[in-house]
């Protein structure tokens, strides 16, 4: 069984649009996948991050809420997590194992943040991981713009090894078409 992850597509994250890379073409992009994941009956897991802690992100805010344009089934699964990796101190892990989830298809924001945290925390939890190459984003870094930062971590993803999972990187398209 297979799950989608959407992870930190927050409006707090995207104030403005612009400063996420391509950020109406990475919302469309995992709006396609959702709806085929539902579709075939599989999880669609969205992932908010409450930054409480840093009095921001706060549960029932404005910021804390998805972005408007993300479809939202009726049977779709919302996860809170404090932290970057969606698997510590969260419920997603019982979530995965009570639906039988072996295989992880991961998409949000941001790149090199809580998106690659969690697909590491994944890898090291013996799931097969596919990233959707152009479903993630993130903002430009002081040094490095954001297209280089995702281009940088899909390569780097692309190379980690795993003993029991696998991780593959491939287009949504690619994924939608398999």
């Amino acid at each position: 069984m297979k799950a989608l992850l959407i992870i930190d597509m927050q409006q707090g994250s995207f104030r403005p649009y612009t400063l996420r890379y391509d950020t109406k073409g990475v919302i469309d992009r995992i709006n396609g996948l959702s709806q085929q994941f539902r579709k075939s009956g599989a999880p669609v897991i969205f992932i908010q991050h409450d930054s409480t802690k840093e009095n921001c992100f706060l549960p029932g805010t404005e910021d804390w809420a998805l972005l408007p344009e993300l479809v939202r089934g009726s049977e779709d699964i919302f996860v809170s997590k404090t932290a970057n990796d969606s698997f510590y101190k969260t419920d997603l892990q019982t979530i995965l194992q009570r639906r039988g989830v072996k295989e992880l298809i991961v998409t949000g924001c941001a790149t090199d943040f809580c998106v690659d945290a969690t697909i590491k925390s994944a890898i090291a939890r013996d799931y097969s991981i596919t990233i959707a190459s152009d479903g993630h984003t993130t903002a430009d870094r002081p040094m490095i713009p954001a297209k280089q930062v995702i281009t940088y971590f899909n390569w780097l993803w692309s190379e980690i090894t795993a003993t029991q999972g696998m991780i593959n990187v491939k287009s949504c398209q690619a994924i939608l078409e398999t």
